[in-house]
């Protein structure tokens, strides 16, 4: 090495998000307007995909900078928790929904639920799907602890890495594999922004019955994802479909959690059994 950093040329695949907010000089918005949403279509990413099933899952999003006014022009400040499903024919482009949420900011409510009647209202119109909103204006009276996500930490694996393209082909289960039901994790999950190139971290859990998967493998399949451009949907798809067709459990989830970018967080899971995902948030979230 010369000391030099190395260059990753980015370039943007899809002329539909050069529309996106993302990535562009925006004025923040001074009153309600839900035409700021951005709703991208999932079909043309899970067209390349080899999805073996139907799914179940959902896109778990934590919104940290809520505010809105009184009627006394009081301002008022909240946590809120949006749950897309899966099966939503589009999901929301993250700097958009960002952008939306300020767009409240100057609003009177009476309480909040018509705020959260307002975002369920908007948000089912940019999803084309129902989407459960959360919110919670007691942020002083209570108090979450953060965690590592569940199960077998795998990041110790002595691996040797020269794949940062996503390679299924690294995926493999033990020689003479016995059946096994267990839960994986990895903090070194990292993909990109599809629009701005910029570095999205996070940790992802493989919960899956099945023949056992090889966990070095599973971790060198990981960080294979590390210059892969695509929304943090996107990604947990991918490894979902990569991991059954090349694993073929008999039952699988796929679950990650983002960091925080612009006040909100983003946590899809996908399974292929119905199933539920812990909401405590990880340390670095």
């Amino acid at each position: 090495m010369d000391g030099r950093c190395p260059s990753h040329s980015f370039a943007m695949p899809d002329p539909i998000l050069a529309r996106a907010p993302l990535g562009q000089d925006v004025s923040y918005p001074d009153s309600y307007d839900p035409a700021l949403l951005f709703p991208i279509d999932r079909a043309a990413n899970r067209e390349k995909l080899r999805i073996p099933h139907p799914w179940h899952g959902d896109d778990i999003w934590n919104a940290y900078e809520m505010s809105w006014l009184t009627p006394k022009g009081k301002p008022v400040a909240g946590v809120a928790r949006f749950t897309f499903p899966a099966d939503s024919p589009r999901l929301v482009e993250s700097k958009s929904f960002k952008l939306y949420l300020n767009s409240l900011n100057e609003e009177r409510f009476e309480h909040s639920g018509l705020v959260r009647a307002c975002l369920a209202r908007d948000l089912a119109e940019a999803a084309g799907a129902p989407v459960e909103v959360e919110i919670d204006t007691h942020i002083g009276q209570s108090t979450q602890l953060c965690r590592p996500m569940e199960g077998i930490r795998i990041d110790d694996a002595d691996i040797d890495v020269s794949a940062y393209r996503p390679s299924a082909g690294l995926l493999r289960c033990q020689p003479d594999a016995a059946l096994v039901s267990e839960t994986l994790m990895s903090d070194l999950l990292k993909s990109n922004c599809p629009v701005t190139g910029q570095p999205d971290w996070g940790s992802v859990q493989v919960r899956y019955t099945g023949p056992q998967i090889d966990r070095a493998a599973l971790l060198e399949y990981i960080v294979s994802l590390r210059r892969h451009n695509e929304f943090h949907e996107h990604c947990v798809e991918q490894m979902y479909c990569d991991i059954w067709q090349a694993c073929q459990p008999e039952s699988l989830l796929v679950y990650a959690r983002y960091t925080r970018r612009g006040g909100l967080d983003i946590n899809p899971w996908r399974s292929s059994r119905p199933a539920s995902v812990s909401q405590v948030r990880t340390v670095r979230q």
